[in-house]
This record gives structure tokens, sequence and C-alpha cells, in this order.
């Protein structure tokens, strides 16, 4: 139990990342700054956390093939990635397994 807070001894626990089940933020796909929106949960059938989700169109991915491996980066962690079709709208789907980038 902790020791109750007054006006002289305010609550100051420290604000610590606590991975979750979705991400929607910045991050670099290859080396190139994008907005992600990313989302993830464990598959108990083989024991992997699988996680998908979409790249915002930008033109510097242009690179960007169906099934090539990139490194996803953001400010909580990196994986590989595999890149999908490009949609109507220009985004890249984008899908890993094991530990996210998030």
């Amino acid at each position: 139990m902790s020791a109750p807070t007054t006006p002289d001894t305010p609550n100051t626990t420290p604000v610590v990342h606590e991975p979750g089940e979705s991400y929607d933020g910045p991050a670099l796909v290859g080396g190139v700054e994008v907005r992600v929106r990313l989302r993830g949960h464990f598959q108990p059938i083989d024991g992997l956390f699988h996680w998908w989700g979409r790249v915002a169109a930008d033109d510097s991915l242009d690179d960007g093939r169906s099934g090539s491996v990139v490194t996803l980066r953001t400010a909580y962690g990196e994986a590989p990635a595999r890149l999908s079709d490009r949609d109507p709208w220009g985004r890249f789907r984008v899908s890993g397994t094991g530990r996210p980038p998030f």
C-alpha cells in the first residue's frame, strides 16, 4: 500500500509505455518518415503475436514492392514487416509476427 498523497507529497508515479494492441502515429519504414496505423493480437494457435496495419500514402515509398520486407521503426521499437500491394488510396498494407514495433 502506498502512502497517501498530500499537497506537500504529490503522487509522482512515472509514466511508462505499456505495450498495447494498437498504435497510430509516426514511424520509419525503410528509412522514410511516414504515419502508420497498426493493430495486433496474440494468436494462441501458433503462439505468436500477429500485427498488421496501413502505411499512409507517401511518394517516397514508390520503390516498395508487394512481398518486400522492410524495417518498421517507431519510438517504442522496431520489427521486420512485409509490405503488400498498394490500395486505391496509395497506402501499403503491412504485417508482421512476433514482437511488434509498438
